[in-house]
């Protein structure tokens, strides 16, 4: 079976979320257009968040069609693995309530660094959960000539449904749990990393450290205000929910200022941070706002503990990134 028509599991209710493999500019285009081509005959809302590159490719071969596409840079967009659910799938489909929606989103391209891959995966595992009672298609494509083994792996692992040279299939290593706990994984960090231990009469303090010592590793203006709020929600939520104690670390790496936040809660919802709580419950954002503001965010929990990491280049983000 082809891409050109909805893969043969989905039902008007379904949520379909297969996996293309794809080695060049051709395989990458036989696999998407009659994709967005049969989702549009077919009167589906659809979007393509994929790097800039492809972007540019599929808006060149679509033509006036690309006008009926939701077309989104996912390199900015998603540039947060944790953002790509709540800010742009979901925002996407919950736009066109009552309707199927057709989405290709590519997380995973070359240039990824080591520290962003886990979040990735992980991200492409929890689309399954975030999506359950959702009647949507997601097509993911995976570049297999400059991807690696493992992430090939990955995906067979994330995807219920693989596609390549037009040929669909049912992967065998499902197990989007297992991959998830999987990549929960300690956060290293350098050694005589800067720490400040606080509870709740200590939060105007703790912020207050966490600012300072930011600008001095080189933040400012709108990244010091991204800071201050992700800090403000962290240790927040440490005081409220994570025992009300815990300890705030922060650092310059590569050109970012990493600041993380641990305590003695477990996270248990996997999906904390990565969608809206319903309406009628008060709080539950934080995590978002986080996501919302940074560039990577990082978590490892367990029945001890919780680490927050979280990432923010020291030059402010380019339009259309948050």
């Amino acid at each position: 079976m082809t891409t050109g028509a909805a893969p043969a599991t989905a039902t008007d209710e379904s949520f379909v979320h297969p996996a293309l493999f794809y080695r060049d500019d051709d395989t990458y285009l036989a696999g998407t257009l009659p994709f967005i081509d049969a989702g549009l005959a077919a009167g589906e809302p659809v979007a393509v968040a994929v790097p800039r590159p492809r972007l540019d490719l599929l808006s060149v071969e679509l033509g006036d069609r690309a006008g009926k596409v939701r077309m989104i840079d996912m390199a900015q967009a998603g540039r947060n693995p944790g953002r790509i659910i709540p800010r742009v799938l979901r925002t996407f489909a919950d736009a066109h309530p009552g309707s199927r929606v057709r989405i290709i989103g590519e997380p995973i391209w070359p240039g990824r660094n080591q520290a962003e891959y886990p979040a990735c995966v992980q991200h492409e595992a929890l689309i399954n959960d975030a999506f359950r009672d959702r009647a949507a298609t997601i097509l993911c494509p995976y570049d297999v000539t400059r991807l690696d083994e493992q992430v090939l792996a990955d995906a067979h692992a994330t995807h219920p449904v693989l596609i390549e040279d037009a040929v669909e299939r049912p992967s065998t290593a499902y197990a989007p749990d297992r991959t998830v706990a999987a990549y929960n994984q300690p956060l290293p960090r350098p050694p005589g990393v800067p720490a400040f231990a606080f509870d709740g009469r200590l939060l105007p303090d703790v912020r207050t450290f966490a600012t300072r010592l930011a600008a001095d590793l080189g933040l400012v203006d709108e990244r010091l205000d991204d800071l201050a709020l992700a800090v403000a929600e962290l240790t927040t939520n440490s005081v409220i929910h994570g025992g009300g104690t815990g300890t705030l670390r922060i650092w310059a790496e590569d050109g970012q200022v990493v600041c993380e936040v641990y305590d003695r809660g477990h996270l248990t919802d996997p999906l904390a941070g990565r969608r809206l709580p319903p309406p009628t419950r008060p709080g539950g954002r934080g995590l978002l706002l986080v996501n919302h503001v940074s560039d990577l965010v990082r978590t490892h929990t367990t029945e001890n503990g919780t680490t927050t990491r979280f990432y923010l280049d020291r030059t402010p983000p380019r339009s259309g990134n948050r």
